[in-house]
């Protein structure tokens, strides 16, 4: 539990990416039912975005504004999905989560080689246009939330990146806001069909809380790319592991 909040902590601090890839696979692999294991895992992102959240408000890195915009679109789809989490047996969420995650892999290695080259082309449109189109797209988002319990950190960014002009840092910042409204809509709906363990969830969770104040900090200081590369490298090791826990069961 120690070990997994530390991760989990450094991942939301530092990149701005859920937990979900370090939690799900390892509660998982402890016995967790996998569908409890997601609804955890999204618990432990509402424990450790608040702490990142602050950091980042205090640091200016963060505009609220965009950050809620998103985060209601993503809560529409969180609650969706949750239903459909509700309905699916696992086999599928389990090979959905792991097509989602190699997915993360080669996004996030191909990001840090493309970080400091060039910017991903922003579309020239008007500033309430690009909002409108950012609260649509966060809602298939919400619906991933709730199905295989991914909050979208990354996805939040890649969709500010894409649409909205701002440093990296910001971008992480305003994400995690998001992130966290989208995890609290997706917490909501797996507490209602019965799949979160609250014990797990808090000790992890006030781990994370502790780690991601630091990596918060950590996170202004470094070189974004070795941090993607890493993440990247963390990605894959899930992916193997989730591939060799499915051809098994």
């Amino acid at each position: 539990m120690l070990i997994i909040g530390i991760a989990v902590g450094a991942l939301t601090g530092i990149t701005g990416s859920s937990g979900v890839l370090v939690v799900v696979p390892v509660l998982s692999y402890m016995g967790i039912n996998f569908k409890t294991a997601i609804g955890t895992s999204l618990l432990v992102d509402v424990i450790t975005t608040t702490i990142v959240i602050y950091v980042y408000l205090r640091k200016k890195t963060l505009e609220p504004g965009l950050g809620i915009i998103l985060g209601l679109g993503a809560i529409i789809g969180a609650q969706i999905g949750a239903l459909i989490a509700g309905i699916l047996p696992v086999l599928p969420l389990e090979i959905a989560f792991t097509a989602m995650t190699a997915y993360m892999s080669y996004y996030v290695i191909k990001k840090s080689y493309t970080l400091n080259k060039h910017k991903v082309k922003k579309f020239e449109i008007k500033r309430n246009t690009a909002l409108g189109i950012g609260f649509l797209l966060s809602i298939p988002v919400g619906i991933l939330t709730g199905v295989i319990g991914t909050s979208g950190g990354i996805m939040f960014v890649l969709i500010i990146m894409v649409f909205f002009s701002m440093k990296a840092q910001n971008m992480v910042g305003t994400a995690t806001l998001a992130m966290f409204l989208s995890a609290s809509s997706g917490v909501a709906g797996y507490y209602t069909i019965g799949h979160i363990d609250f014990l797990a969830a808090i000790l992890i969770g006030i781990i994370a809380l502790i780690s991601g104040y630091y990596f918060s900090i950590l996170a202004h200081k470094l070189d974004q790319k070795y941090i993607y590369r890493f993440l990247g490298v963390v990605f894959i090791i899930v992916v193997i592991s989730e591939i060799v826990k499915i051809a098994i069961l």
